[in-house]
């Protein structure tokens, strides 16, 4: 006996309004109307969304999405695009749609679907107001906060052929926060055609497959079960990234876009890739429903969608499952046996790999206090699971960065901390690109052992040449030991591989350190700005801003920037730094100093 197949999706039933008085009075007008609100209008809303058109009804449609969030979404901008086609137009020409809105459970028949998902949808579109959108409480869980709309309560409702009451609310919006970005109002003698619109910018695709992760929606319903879903990608996104003929976007740039209403060629365009995955997690108890969908950013064609159901103990294979499924749709002749060695458990006990989670989300606030709360829960990851290398690697950046910043309370201690967690990375994390990047790079910052650090981002990078940030690692390290021209070309990288980084800041401040080091003081100076642009308070941009106005002969801007060094860093001295710097070469060490006393900061 054939197992029924079921896959949770968020359904969306439109129908016209009073179709039958409009055909009555013109017929041929409301089909050509209306075959142009769809073509115009309705299709290219589902595209941008990620809707699938499932089947047409006559003057209805019945569209599912991967996420409730994607769904709402379109019905917005869907109903407010008609709105503004329709207000110059009388009464009788108007098409005015209704929307119905519910995320469940469906039995999946060949292309179509059924079920009671698809009945509850249909029943709370006929209780919409005449261009207006009501959904289920399904759907209201799912996108609380996470949409600019309201969702007014309606109670429990009665629905025709539904054996249970359904909660259901009314949309309501501001036409602002969703500009309409179809097409104009249907006019009978169309307009002559306008000029082509200037190309956006786009970055140019790589020799290789690409390919983002867009962060996965968490359709749980529970606020807290959002670091899991992004736990989900994460896992993704590395285990992609093994792959030496795939070019594969950081995480910090793909999560720019989470929460966000995204066109799905255009994030092709601002990312350089030429595929997107994008899904979404629901986790209840101990089960988990992953659902993905590859995406080609250049047509918006739907190149493979799949659902998979488990339970928690069996995660990692879910995830392996998900990354297979994936790679095999965009390089179908990849070696068989890259794939095998890509899946790997990072860690069996999921407690620990929750503390993992949240230490590591802290990481990005890039205060004293998260840095402080990132070690407690990166500690507590450690203690549950000792054999777990990653939270090592980490907490060592959290010394490298307390270091940086003067956070440190016990330099010594904390120098032989640094020492001992990286000597645990390298005993238990040999395949652990993420943990012996960063256990490199602070070996270097906090203890000065330069090759040994270069050694351990190199092997990094030979696990992983696709991860950016092992790639910045390295150019910090290079740029450490003298490297300059390595240094340069290794962050440059970095920042190919990742162009959307919120931490882009950490490599423009080093890359200004570079240039300030060959001379280049103007460069310098760009670089510094770039940083602070991003983070006015970063102290190394700030460091580096200061010294090149100096050397530059800038002295009252190096002064002014030296007065907000002292105002975040009142204890900062040069005989600090003097003693406590990163730089293998004397000369990059006096020019540094030099730069600091000219800007004015006590010895």
């Amino acid at each position: 006996m054939t197992r029924e197949q079921r896959r949770l999706a968020a359904i969306l039933a439109a129908d016209v309004v009073g179709y039958s008085r409009l055909m009555g009075t013109d017929e041929s007008g409301t089909l050509a109307r209306l075959r142009e609100h769809r073509q115009q209008r309705f299709e290219p809303t589902l595209a941008r969304h990620g809707g699938r058109l499932v089947k047409l009804t006559g003057d209805g449609a019945l569209v599912e999405f991967p996420s409730a969030v994607d769904a709402l979404s379109a019905a917005i901008e869907f109903q407010q695009a008609m709105a503004e086609a329709n207000k110059d137009l009388s009464e009788g020409n108007a098409i005015v749609f209704r929307i119905g809105l519910h995320l469940g459970d469906l039995i999946v028949d060949g292309d179509d679907l059924y079920g009671d998902g698809v009945n509850v949808a249909a029943r709370l579109e006929a209780e919409a107001p005449p261009g207006g959108i009501v959904v289920s409480r399904a759907v209201r869980e799912a996108v609380d906060g996470r949409l600019k709309a309201r969702l007014q309560a309606l109670g429990e409702l009665s629905l025709k052929n539904i054996v249970r009451p359904v909660r259901a609310f009314r949309v309501e919006w501001e036409a602002a926060d969703w500009k309409a970005t179809t097409a104009p109002a249907f006019k009978a003698v169309p307009d002559q055609p306008a000029a082509p619109a200037p190309a956006t910018s786009a970055l140019a695709l790589p020799d290789k497959p690409s390919i983002a992760v867009l962060p996965f929606q968490n359709m749980s319903g529970d606020p807290e079960q959002e670091y899991f879903a992004d736990g989900m990608v994460e896992d993704i996104i590395t285990a992609l990234s093994r792959f030496k003929s795939l070019f594969v976007i950081a995480r910090n740039s793909s999560f720019t876009y989470k929460g966000k209403n995204v066109d799905i060629k255009q994030v092709g365009r601002e990312l350089g890739v030429r595929y997107v995955l994008e899904g979404s997690v629901r986790k209840a108890a101990d089960k988990v429903r992953i659902t993905g969908q590859l995406i080609d950013s250049e047509t918006g064609a739907h190149l493979w969608a799949d659902r998979f159901d488990g339970s928690l103990k069996d995660i990692f294979e879910l995830q392996d499952h998900v990354t297979t499924s994936v790679v095999g749709s965009i390089a179908p002749k990849l070696d068989q046996a890259e794939l095998e060695r890509a899946k790997r458990k990072p860690v069996e006990n999921l407690d620990a790999y929750d503390y993992f989670l949240r230490g590591k989300a802290t990481l990005h606030d890039m205060t004293k206090g998260s840095y402080d709360e990132s070690l407690r829960l990166l500690y507590r990851a450690i203690e549950l699971d000792p054999e777990f290398s990653t939270p090592y690697g980490l907490a060592a950046r959290c010394y490298a960065v307390r270091r940086i910043c003067a956070w440190f309370t016990d330099k010594d201690g904390e120098e032989a901390e640094t020492k001992r967690l990286v000597l645990r990375v390298s005993a238990i994390g040999r395949d652990d690109a993420v943990a012996l990047a960063w256990a490199g790079f602070s070996i270097v910052r906090v203890c000065r052992e330069f090759d040994v650090g270069a050694a351990l981002v190199d092997q990094a990078l030979s696990l992983n040449p696709n991860l950016a940030v092992c790639w910045a690692l390295r150019g910090h390290v290079s740029a450490y030991r003298g490297e300059h021209d390595a240094a340069l070309e290794q962050m440059t990288r970095a920042l190919r591989l990742s162009p959307l980084d919120p931490e882009f800041h950490l490599s423009q401040a080093n890359i200004a350190f570079v240039h300030l080091f060959q001379g280049r003081y103007d460069e310098a100076l760009v670089w510094a700005n770039k940083a602070l642009t991003r983070h006015p308070d970063w102290v190394v941009a700030l460091r580096g801003a200061a010294i090149a106005n100096a050397l530059a002969g800038n002295v009252d801007d190096a002064r002014k920037v030296m007065a907000h060094i002292r105002k975040l860093y009142p204890t900062m001295r040069v005989s600090d730094l003097k003693y406590d710097h990163p730089y293998r070469r004397p000369q990059d060490i006096d020019r540094v100093l030099e730069g600091l006393r000219l800007a004015g900061m006590p010895e």
